[in-house]
């Protein structure tokens, strides 16, 4: 905002307890800006949302919240961007609620790049854990930015995954300011370092139950596609594709056993009419991603050869080829990704991996 007091006004327009998105919308497209709505007198404002509410807005107090909020936007890093900013990701405007402020931890700009929900269990296989990381590694080095909810398990593999390759966006249920869960607090500092976390819940706000659905909507508005790596019958990660699809966004799901209770989620969204993926290029592919730009033509000959060589001829686990090769699993998997859509290797359960040629 081009100022402390433009940016107070939006501020104590989202601060008011029962006034949620859809009032705020409402008043801004009646008065334009937070500023007019405050200066209207209460007939203007009741004949807009009622005397109930007309009362409340002009009544409370936010001023010590308004203080707070502005001095964490002061520290670097940190931004609130309003439905007035140039840095408003525009993939929001398209869904039918856009919050009118967010709190951004990292690198505003990055929210109007082209990107991909990955989402899933938060108690996912070892080979959910694995697929999320591959698929996130390759599609971030392809130039799509992952965006996910930094919850544990495939969420937080996903962020690995892109963090190996680039930057990546979490959107959290809480306040920008706080971590949650906490054994994420290293991850939320990297993607702070390089990419963004992204809020729209007042500073403070703990990890209520009610918040993670919401947030969920800001996943999927701001993606071109929703991957759902491993989801159950009723997982949440499948309101996210509800979503997705109600936002006109590509949704994909790969496919598992027919006997584990973690593919029953992706099965349900194949049946309707998710993609089923099972490589990174079929991604690529149906969002009509530039081949010659995708970066998914596989790791250079050499690497590939010494890769092929560490591996031998026995079925080897990642954790043991990452320690023959000297690579993270991060590094690993993109690497193995390739290699098995070339056809070169191929997974085993366990987590394990075999040589083809």
């Amino acid at each position: 905002m081009d100022s402390d007091a433009g940016l107070a006004s939006w501020l104590r327009l989202t601060l008011i307890p029962g006034v949620g998105g859809e009032t705020q919308r409402c008043l801004l497209k009646a008065f334009g800006l937070p500023e007019t709505i405050f200066n209207a007198g209460i007939k203007v404002l009741a004949d807009v949302v009622g005397l109930s509410l007309a009362e409340r807005l002009l009544s409370h107090d936010a001023e010590d919240e308004i203080e707070v909020a502005l001095a964490w936007a002061d520290l670097p890093g940190n931004h609130i961007v309003t439905l007035a900013d140039a840095d408003y990701p525009q993939a929001l405007l398209e869904i039918a609620d856009p919050p009118v402020l967010i709190y951004l931890k990292g690198r505003a700009g990055l929210l109007n790049r082209p990107a991909l929900a990955i989402v899933g269990s938060r108690n996912p296989t070892p080979q959910g854990e694995a697929n999320a990381t591959s698929f996130a590694a390759t599609l971030t080095g392809a130039g799509l930015t992952i965006v996910s909810g930094m919850a544990l398990g495939i969420d937080a593999a996903a962020h690995h995954g892109a963090l190996s390759a680039g930057p990546t966006v979490a959107v959290i249920g809480t306040g920008a300011d706080r971590v949650y869960p906490a054994r994420n607090h290293d991850l939320a500092q990297a993607i702070f370092e390089q990419g963004t976390l992204v809020s729209e819940f007042p500073l403070g706000t703990p990890p209520l139950a009610a918040n993670f659905p919401r947030r969920n909507r800001i996943i999927a508005g701001l993606s071109q596609g929703c991957l759902v790596v491993e989801a159950a019958a009723r997982s949440g990660s499948l309101i996210t594709a509800r979503l997705a699809a109600e936002a006109g966004r590509e949704v994909f799901a790969i496919p598992g056993s027919i006997h584990s209770p973690l593919s029953k989620g992706c099965h349900q969204l194949i049946k309707q009419g998710a993609k089923l993926v099972e490589s990174a290029q079929d991604i690529l592919e149906e969002l009509r991603w530039p081949v010659e730009t995708a970066g998914v033509t596989g790791p250079a000959e050499p690497e590939a050869d010494f890769l092929l060589t560490v591996l031998g001829h026995d079925p080897c686990t990642l954790d043991t080829l990452a320690v023959r090769a000297g690579l993270t699993p991060e590094a690993l998997l993109a690497m193995l990704l390739q290699l098995e859509l070339e056809g070169r290797i191929t997974s085993l359960p366990g987590g394990r991996y075999q040589r083809l040629n």
